[in-house]
Order: C-alpha cells, then structure tokens, then sequence
C-alpha cells in the first residue's frame, strides 16, 4: 500500500509500504477514505518530537471502512462499518479508563519503557506519534490497523459525509475539551491564541458552551478571518498589542479563561524579544518548545482564572513566571484529548446541524500529494488552514 513515510527533518514521502496484517484478537484494519495533516505533525516534520525512526507512518486523523476483523471484538465491529479512529488508543479496561482519560490508559503504550524514563509515567498510546506513545503505524495511508479496535473506534450512521465526522478523531474533541476545562460561564470572556484548526474548532466550542465574548489572538488574515465568521472578536498580533486589547476588552479585568492553541512552536517576531530568546535556544539545544504564549496567557489572564493547555508541548520550558501565576491563584488545566468521552455528544450535535466541522477545510488532494502539502500547510501558502488527503 502507498503510506506517507517519514525519513527525518522535514523529510516525508509518499512510499510503497507492507499492508497491515491482524496482529492481535482485538484488532480491526480498514479501508482509509479520508485522514488529514495536523498541527501536530509538523512538530514531528520539524523532527521536535523525540524517537522518531525512519520508516514510521505519519498520521493520526482517520477515518475509513473496515475491511477485516479480528476474533475478539465481541460484535463491537462488523466488515463494512464505516468508522472514525481516534488518535488516542485504549484499551477500555484499565483504571483510568474507567474514569475516561483514554489518553493515559495504561495498557496500550507497547513501549511504555520509553514513555516511563521521558515522563515518569507512561502516557496512552497514539497512532503515527513517535516511539514514545507506542511507535504505531498512523493513519496516512491506503489501509490502517486499529488495536482495541472494540473500543477505539467511532461508528458513523449514514447520511454523514466524511468531511464532516473527519474531525471527531482528533481537531473537534481537542477543540471541546480544551474549552469545557475551562468550565465556561455566561459572563466569561474567553481568550484563544492560535487561529489554526485546533483553534477554530475552540472557538466554536467556546461560542456553543456559551461564553460571553470569545477573542481570537493570530497573525495570519484567513485565519483571522474564519474566527471571525465563527463568532470571535480578532486581534492581529502583529498590529495590535495583545495585552492592550484585551485590558480593552474586559475593563482592564483581563479574560477569565485562556486557552493555548498555538503549543510548543510559537510565533517567532522581532516585536517580542523572549520569542527570540526561545529560538536561540532552541538551537544551541538548550531548550525544546517555545512558550510565549503561555507567558503571555500568565500576565493577562485574570486573577483566579483557567489556563488550558491543548497545545502540544514537547519537553523543556524557560523563563516560566511561576511567581505571577501562583500569586494570582491560576488553574492550570491541560493534556492530550480524551477523544471518546466527548464523541457521542459532539456526533449528536452534527447530525442535529449544529455545527459542521468541514468548514474548516481548504485544501483536498491525494495521498501523494502529501508531502508537498506538508509544506504547503507548514508555510501556510495558498490560504491554507487545514488539508484532507484521499487515499
């Protein structure tokens, strides 16, 4: 089968690959019709996140038919359901997935070795996400073997088209989750930073679940644009002082709830100096991610308030102000989506029309136009904001 493959730094190509086999009872392979490239990937183009190997199948929003079973799914699964995998793989068993945190199940990372001696504890395992949640094979590809494919699926009903579930693997739970930790109020103002898919999908989120205004912090004009058109007050950073604006915008109160949509690569500008600091860092290897978003959500955010963190981070931080934010008694609520705790409810609000995900969508090509989309996306040419590929 043709999979998109990655070689090393910004380095991906569209390969003739081994079909998947049914390796496990528990396993399903489908038929991909539709995956996406993510934000997330290119942290792992720009080779940011550890263990990483040649020959590693990118890709973690998926979706397609299921083709073949294993003995084990007890009914869950039939060949020719039409599903959606989620990026995060779970076993449905263990104790935190008992309480719903499908992201740091327990029994699914096969490498949890790695994951123990990075972050003290193993984290869940990921499709197409480095050797550190497993080194599975993800989802850009002609076919895809899901494990635990009992509980890690999303079953579609007809009538849906791709592009509008597409989402329910990765960007739309994100999106939700990172706004429900917030634990929105009618008199809240909500402050997003970062305009890309996850963004936009936050800002929805924050609209549906009632915020009173929602402000949209970016510096590219579709993006700017789209936020607009969901129900957000915009800021051009690159215009406008963030902080200035939104004292603007709250009386000088500051938002009640930040949310860091941007992750570990922020905007590198001259305006700012730590950004500059951040990168020369990073180069000299003395420092993994770039938080200026998160220093900026620190200053402005208002006294008692919620930061939430669905951005991606990678390892090591500096120049945190730890002081400001314990002073001013912030909650910090983040971590990787627990996509199956909030799919049934957000499949509900699609088919009611309550919202639909694929607008979203600007550019949509084949498999093997990938890798060049990859930089297409990463650059952000041609009004790029999010890509589905076709297999």
């Amino acid at each position: 089968m043709r999979a998109l493959v990655w070689h090393g730094k910004e380095d991906i190509r569209c390969d003739e690959v081994d079909d998947p086999e049914i390796e496990h009872p528990r396993d399903a392979i489908i038929k991909v019709t539709s995956c996406a490239i993510c934000g997330s990937d290119l942290h792992l183009f720009h080779n940011l996140i550890p263990a990483m190997k040649p020959g590693d199948i990118m890709g973690h929003e998926t979706m397609g038919e299921v083709v073949e079973i294993g003995s084990g799914l007890g009914g869950k699964l039939r060949k020719g359901d039409r599903i959606v995998v989620p990026f995060t793989i779970f076993c449905g068993e263990c104790e935190q997935c008992k309480r719903g945190n499908f992201s740091v199940c327990e029994t699914t990372n096969r490498k949890k070795h790695l994951a123990e001696k990075v972050f003290g504890h193993s984290t869940g395992g990921l499709f197409g996400y480095s050797h550190l949640t497993g080194g599975y094979p993800g989802g850009q590809a002609e076919y895809l073997r899901v494990p635990y494919a009992d509980t890690t699926h999303i079953k579609i009903p007809d009538g849906l088209s791709d592009e509008q579930v597409l989402f329910l693997s990765d960007i739309f739970p994100t999106g939700w989750q990172a706004a429900v930790q917030c634990d929105i109020q009618p008199t809240d103002t909500v402050a997003i930073w970062g305009c890309g898919p996850v963004g936009q999908m936050t800002i929805r989120s924050a609209v549906l679940l009632g915020a009173k205004q929602v402000v949209a912090i970016d510096c590219v004009p579709e993006r700017l644009a789209m936020a607009q058109a969901g129900g957000a007050i915009t800021i051009d950073f690159e215009e406008d002082s963030v902080i200035e604006r939104l004292d603007e915008l709250t009386d000088g109160k500051g938002p009640e709830k930040c949310i860091d949509a941007t992750g570990m690569e922020s905007h590198v500008s001259l305006d700012q100096l730590d950004t500059l600091y951040d990168r020369a860092k990073q180069v000299f290897l003395m420092e993994s991610d770039r938080p200026h978003v998160l220093r900026e959500m620190i200053y402005v955010c208002r006294p008692a308030g919620v930061i939430s963190i669905p951005g991606v981070y990678s390892g090591l931080i500096d120049k945190m102000p730890m002081g400001i934010a314990m002073n001013k008694g912030l909650t910090f609520r983040m971590g990787q989506t627990h996509v199956n705790r909030w799919s049934d409810d957000l499949l509900r609000r699609i088919e009611e029309g309550q919202i639909d995900p694929s607008f979203v969508i600007t550019h949509t090509v084949g498999l093997e136009d990938g890798p060049e989309m990859y930089k297409v996306f990463r650059d952000k040419q041609d009004s790029c904001i999010k890509v589905v590929l076709k297999p």
